[in-house]
């Protein structure tokens, strides 16, 4: 039971990671009804702007601050501005132009920081660090139970802001039907601005979580992108509740895979399990059947 225990905070603490990049998945299919396929980049590459802002002389804290700025600014500003604006208004509308965009952008970002920064993996500050706590016999570690807390609460911050706020719901709107929101004096445009900037700000802080974990390489982007998508498909692509609940299962799941049966076969399981719920339950295990709705 204890090992259980152990295992079961660790997948959690591991999945709710997931879930901030797959609820990015979520935001973006919402405001711009397309998959960005470049959003494991968009995880992997926040950690090397820390890297660079470090080795300017820049303490730990200013350069997660800056590499924050830069991140919101180039993956969620200039993303929309360059390449998602100038494909929604071309004649195509978007679609699947703007979903190959987003696969030649991931090959971009990831072969820039492969030419710029180099190819090995580099050491990653952890953002928590800590001891272990005795949890029922369980040694369970302070940073993962620290990760947790931190995922779930922006998730809750996130969620109450979306329901709570007037900004929240004016996005909601726009999200549900842009131009009804717009006859109601919504600005969609600012609405869907502030859904590219949040999505690129969930993915910064997923990038100063994971990657002390998987050290800082170009090639993070392709697995944890690949995790981030099935994670949004297993819990329900149209909800942020269902993205977080994609993110702990494949947590948990791969954790346990990892520990009771092999290592060999963890890699399958969330395609094993992505096959599952597509034969399933289509819409996901939280989804539904509407095609638009946080």
């Amino acid at each position: 039971m204890a090992q259980f225990l152990q295992v079961l905070l660790s997948g959690l603490a591991t999945g709710s990671i997931y879930a901030l990049a797959a609820i990015g998945f979520t935001l973006l299919w919402q405001a711009a009804q397309t998959v960005n396929f470049a959003q494991g980049e968009f995880v992997m590459l926040p950690a090397f702007f820390t890297l660079i802002a470090m080795g300017t002389g820049l303490p730990m804290p200013i350069a997660l601050l800056v590499s924050l700025t830069a991140s919101i600014f180039v993956l969620g500003y200039l993303f929309k501005r360059l390449i998602v604006e100038p494909m929604q208004a071309s004649k195509t509308g978007g679609g699947l132009p703007l979903v190959i965009a987003t696969m030649a952008l991931a090959i971009f970002l990831k072969e820039g920081v492969k030419e710029f920064y180099g190819a090995e993996a580099q050491p990653y500050p952890e953002l928590i660090s800590g001891g272990s706590w005795d949890f029922f016999g369980a040694i369970v570690s302070v940073t993962d139970l620290a990760h947790l807390g931190v995922s779930l609460g922006v998730v809750v911050l996130l969620t109450m802001f979306l329901n709570r706020t007037r900004t929240g719901r004016a996005m909601q709107a726009t999200a549900q039907n842009p131009d009804v929101a717009r006859i109601l004096g919504v600005n969609t445009r600012r609405m869907v601005l502030y859904t590219f900037l949040i999505n690129a700000a969930l993915a910064t802080l997923a990038s100063f979580l994971i990657t002390p974990f998987y050290l800082a390489k170009f090639s993070n982007g392709e697995y944890l992108g690949l995790i981030a998508f099935i994670a949004a498909i297993v819990g329900g692509f149209n909800q942020i509740r269902g993205a977080l609940a994609g993110g702990l299962l494949i947590g948990v799941l791969d954790n346990m895979t990892a520990t009771y049966l092999t290592a060999e076969y963890r890699a399958a399981v969330p395609l094993v399990l992505l096959i599952v719920i597509i034969l399933w339950r289509p819409q996901g295990l939280l989804g539904t059947t509407e095609g638009r709705s946080v």
